[in-house]
């Protein structure tokens, strides 16, 4: 792990730019949900992350225009899948096209399986599926946010090592920058080591 931060370049003048969303890179996450009859969509989401941490908190921005948007608002739970780079081209795919003329399931090839705790399918292929169940709608604009109370998490127990921890990093996530889906690069450090003190060496 590196031992400081390191400047690659000498900061030149910073070009001003409007009022926008610039905080990248963000998850690409696929949030699957379901209607009262038991149709079932899924959705890509950049705009997510968490709230809270007890009680466990998460949340999603949607446009109201968006096909998923009825069902969020009908059924008050949705799931969020995390993705991987063999799943970024169904990541784009449920982005572009629309519930209402295709059938993402179908044409993505990803597979449903029951959730624990809400009524929306949990994408098998997902390492890690985090169920949902809305708390408040908060109409802010362009997007409205499905702040949602975290209700269940079920993991992939092939990312898990010997001792039961998830290492997500082998399941290759990937994030979303400035329109492009991008794989995470290597390790630079874990939490807290850069104030972390030096082992002496045992004699």
């Amino acid at each position: 792990m590196k031992k400081r931060m390191e400047t690659r370049n000498t900061p030149g003048p910073r070009a001003q730019w409007k009022p926008g969303n610039m905080i990248y890179p963000v998850p690409a996450v696929l949030v699957t949900v379901a209607d009262c009859e038991g149709n079932s969509n899924i959705i890509t989401i950049a705009w997510t992350g968490t709230i809270c941490t007890n009680p466990p908190m998460a949340y999603i921005s949607v446009r109201p225009e968006r096909y998923s948007y009825h069902m969020l608002r009908e059924s008050g739970e949705f799931v969020i899948n995390l993705a991987t780079e063999s799943m970024a081209y169904a990541t784009d795919y449920c982005g572009v096209r629309s519930g209402r003329n295709v059938d993402k399931w179908k044409e993505t090839g990803l597979t449903p399986v029951p959730a624990q705790t809400v009524k929306a399918p949990v994408i098998a292929e997902s390492p890690v599926a985090i169920e949902c169940r809305v708390t408040e709608v908060k109409e802010l604009g362009s997007h409205h946010m499905f702040l949602a109370e975290v209700t269940g998490v079920s993991v992939d127990e092939q990312w898990l090592n010997e001792r039961g921890s998830l290492e997500l990093a082998k399941a290759e996530p990937i994030v979303y920058s400035h329109g492009g889906y991008y794989g995470l690069s290597e390790l630079l450090g874990t939490f807290g080591w850069s104030v972390k003190k030096k082992k002496r060496c045992q004699r």
